[in-house]
């Protein structure tokens, strides 16, 4: 952490490959969470995966041997529906995505039609429908404007790389010109959601992540200090060839440990 920075009283780390692969908890990753709640600090795990509810997501990371309320889960699809609810009030979506993308608009107020949405907006699923996507072009086409939870074109499998969000989103934007808003990460608008839910400041604030290329970048964008941990997606070698730096490089999550 740069030496002119507050104390931090706040903090937000990704889920997969900080807290637990493949679902799995990460060494150190009990013990950070625990420390956290002993502190009295104010968190929130965040991740891009929008076909979980919070509560969902909340039962397999226990599963796993790692306890994080429900309440202190933010995700894309969250994130996706406070944006929406922001930007205009009470709307309505056409949604190819999961329970967890339409259940946080409907608890957000909005509308759910395939008859003349305001929006089309496309979360992750593993069940993506022909039919659903020729709807969602046409929609598009017809003047609905396009919103997309997250970036990333592919997700993790014990099998391998899946399709994801982005991949589809590209499909789709080849089909009817239209690039679609993306909320989740890189958007550091994710952040700054997820910070407003918890009261938090950006200077008293720690984003910790596995991805040079999504969270350290979006918590650099937030005006966040940044941990890059070793677990997941970047690799050391691979820090230096990207134009920004995290505030630290660190091995794994038991590393932070000591620093909440």
């Amino acid at each position: 952490m740069t030496t002119d920075r507050k104390p931090a009283e706040c903090w937000l780390t990704d889920m997969d490959g900080v807290l637990v692969h493949e679902g799995l908890a990460l060494p150190g990753a009990a013990d950070f969470l625990q420390r956290l709640t002993e502190a009295g600090r104010r968190f929130l795990v965040l991740t891009n995966n929008s076909i979980f509810t919070p509560r969902d997501l909340s039962a397999r990371l226990a599963r796993s041997g790692l306890q994080v309320p429900e309440e202190s889960i933010w995700t894309s699809a969250l994130a996706t529906a406070d944006f929406l609810s922001a930007q205009l009030p009470g709307g309505s979506a056409f949604v190819v995505g999961e329970a967890g993308l339409t259940t946080a608009l409907h608890e957000a107020g909005y509308t759910l039609t395939d008859t003349d949405p305001d929006y089309v907006v496309l979360g992750e699923t593993r069940t993506y429908s022909f039919e659903a996507i020729t709807r969602a072009v046409r929609l598009i086409g017809a003047g609905a404007r396009f919103i997309a939870t997250n970036p990333d074109v592919t997700g993790p499998s014990p099998e391998g790389p899946l399709p994801a969000t982005g991949s589809v989103a590209a499909m789709i934007t080849r089909a009817t010109g239209s690039e679609p808003y993306f909320v989740g990460k890189p958007n550091p608008m994710m952040f700054r959601s997820a910070m407003n839910r918890i009261e938090a400041h950006s200077e008293t604030t720690v984003m910790i992540g596995d991805r040079m290329d999504t969270d350290v970048v979006a918590g650099i964008e937030a005006g966040l200090d940044t941990i890059l941990v070793l677990t997941g997606s970047t690799r050391a070698a691979d820090v230096a060839r990207f134009p920004f730096r995290p505030g630290r490089v660190l091995h794994s999550i038991a590393d932070v440990v000591d620093l909440v």
